[in-house]
């Protein structure tokens, strides 16, 4: 469960410093976008981000066991969401490149406990 929530924690602390950026670099709030889900595989179209779905998409299909994929995921979508509204923008998607890089370095230990590498 700690891996899981470590995991959430740092879906969510990308996703705000990705907004936090765009909104510093525009001076204005991101776009809150549609509603509705979004599929891990969809691309965000900043290399970073759509390196960091496919790998996390590939250890939750993969590795996961059940019983945290779900939690994982929710949180996932949300923020690959979050990504896509903020990269519909020149300076959202400036900032994105650098939070999903974080994303993905903090993510790499705790997948690692689920036997996946990023």
């Amino acid at each position: 469960m700690k891996k899981v929530v470590s995991l959430l924690f740092v879906l969510l602390l990308t996703a705000s410093f990705g907004a936090a950026c765009a909104k510093k670099q525009e001076g204005g709030a991101p776009s809150a976008g549609s509603a509705g889900g979004v599929a891990p595989s969809d691309k965000v179209g900043v290399v970073e981000c759509d390196t960091y779905i496919e790998k996390l998409t590939n250890c939750l299909n993969s590795k996961v066991p059940d019983s945290a994929k779900g939690m994982i995921k929710s949180s996932f979508d949300q923020a690959v969401k979050s990504w896509k509204d903020l990269a519909a923008t020149p300076a959202g998607k400036s900032g994105l490149a650098t939070a999903c890089k974080m994303a993905m370095d903090q993510s790499k230990q705790m997948v690692s406990a689920y036997g996946c590498e990023m």
